[in-house]
């Protein structure tokens, strides 16, 4: 049967107040029994641990008439426990408990809340298998959380999209590369399939206007879409996880950067079938560190300037990263002649690449635009709309290492209206699988080379003391 997704709007969390405390209110007072003791030793632990005897409420989803055998349907008990925790009167710890599945259709968890909730997955929350079960409703997304502060997500669970028939809606289409391919990496001529997806699929976690979000130590598996989406959010860390969906899976990005900043990335394993990280929009103050990523396409900034936006990214730092059978390595990417706004101010360092088809990538206009540099001239003459193009500059790559799937390990192809500028290669040494040679690419690309770099820098020089005084300083490490 087809059902409309649920939507635990803030309207009904105001609406739940009454209920949630004539929930709670029993399990407050049915610590009664003992109080002196319990009060004795609350006031002993306090002393020794400040914090520990904080008050607390615990709810699960029993308690709201879960089944959790992972086929009846449980979305009205997570939403009366959820607005439950959102208006009690105490901070929440809001359990799925483990051993049991708990198969949950389209759902909004809105805020503000009342106070922090802990929401610890110790069991399993599935999606519905069916696409058809979605309903005719928003299927953009599955777990929605929106305008939501200070919620923890932890508890060592699983929530798993079950994401496969989606994928199979997925058309295979074969796209002859021949006409569009880089010269560059003319040893990969043949033909590539391509998943065409007419009808997107669901996002399975997604935060929208949300702040003081942790997300740690569970597992995300086999999302329709992006597994985790942060969008229009602040102060997040998305820390021990494990994300995975297999190498062929369409779109399935681990973690999905929009909008959002102040944003730590780290001690994750990321295997999917695209952006172990992607980041777009308007995004700074972001870090990733200690990520096992692969196979999937790598870290991904953009694509930038789609739709003729206008995108700032900047003071992203990825360090300590191990990337294994991907498409890409460490990818910037704008759209061509497109949008506005900058890519600045990136750091790549402490990189170990394994049989890696692009391990350092910048592509201003998607390869099979540049491979021509004629192509534009063979536009129509009537179009006079004037080129856009978002600005990338001070790049660095630093201690870079590993080995490439093709025979250009560093490809540097930027815009010929907006070249790139300020990129910076130190102590990178990427060798070609199997011992064959290995060479890097650059179009309007412009920056220096520090230390040992291999394949050797192709890099344009520049007067970088008159085009930013004082920007180039060995000591610019720690910069950003």
């Amino acid at each position: 049967l087809s059902r409309s997704p649920w939507s635990v709007s803030e309207q009904s969390v105001r609406a739940g107040t009454e209920l949630s405390l004539l929930l709670v209110r029993p399990l407050r007072l049915a610590m009664a029994p003992g109080g002196v003791l319990v009060l004795l030793l609350a006031g002993v632990v306090a002393a020794l641990l400040p914090g520990a005897a904080e008050s607390r409420i615990l709810l699960t989803l029993d308690d709201f008439g879960a089944v959790g055998d992972g086929i009846a349907d449980d979305t009205k008990a997570f939403a009366a426990a959820w607005n439950a925790s959102c208006t009690a009167a105490d901070n929440v710890i809001l359990n799925v408990p483990a051993g049991k599945s708990f198969q949950i259709w389209p759902l909004t968890l809105s805020g503000p809340c009342s106070n922090e909730i802990k929401l610890l997955i110790s069991g399993n929350i599935v999606a519905p298998e069916n696409p058809a079960d979605w309903g005719n409703g928003d299927n953009s997304q599955w777990l929605h959380f929106s305008k939501v502060a200070n919620l923890k997500v932890t508890g060592g669970g699983i929530i798993d999209g079950r994401g496969q028939q989606w994928w199979a809606q997925c058309q295979e289409k074969k796209l002859d590369r021949e006409h569009h391919h880089d010269h560059h990496h003319g040893d990969n001529d043949h033909h590539h399939d391509k998943k065409d997806c007419s009808k997107p699929a669901p996002k399975a976690v997604h935060f929208e206007d949300c702040k003081g979000i942790s997300v740690r130590g569970i597992t995300l598996q086999n999302s329709p879409q992006h597994h985790l989406t942060f969008t229009r959010c602040s102060n997040i860390d998305a820390n021990y996880l494990r994300i995975t969906a297999p190498a062929d899976s369409p779109n399935t990005n681990g973690v999905h950067l929009v909008d959002s900043y102040n944003v730590h990335i780290m001690d994750n394993l990321l295997a999917t079938g695209d952006d172990c990280v992607s980041i777009v929009g308007n995004c700074t103050d972001v870090r990733l560190r200690a990520l096992s990523c692969g196979p999937g396409h790598g870290i991904s900034i953009g694509t930038l300037g789609e739709n003729n936006s206008t995108d700032y990214v900047e003071k992203i730092k990825i360090d300590t990263l191990f990337i294994s059978n991907a498409e890409n390595g460490v990818r910037i990417r704008t759209a061509h002649k497109m949008g506005g706004g900058f890519a600045r101010k990136v750091k790549f360092e402490s990189i170990v690449m394994r049989n890696v088809k692009n391990p350092i990538i910048i592509d201003q206009g998607r390869s099979h635009h540049l491979s021509d540099p004629s192509s534009d001239d063979k536009k129509s003459s009537n179009d006079t709309t004037k080129p856009r193009a978002v600005l990338v500059e001070d790049i660095n790559y630093i201690d870079i290492t590993g080995t490439s799937a093709s025979k250009h390990a560093i490809t540097f192809s930027c815009s010929d209206v907006m070249p790139c500028r300020h990129l910076r290669l130190k102590n990178v040494n990427l060798t070609r699988v199997g011992g064959h040679k290995v060479k890097s690419y650059c179009r309007k690309a412009f920056g220096k080379s520090v230390g040992t770099v291999v394949p050797e820098s192709c890099l344009m020089k520049e007067d970088f003391i008159q085009q930013v005084p004082g920007r180039w300083e060995e000591d610019d490490d720690d910069e950003y």
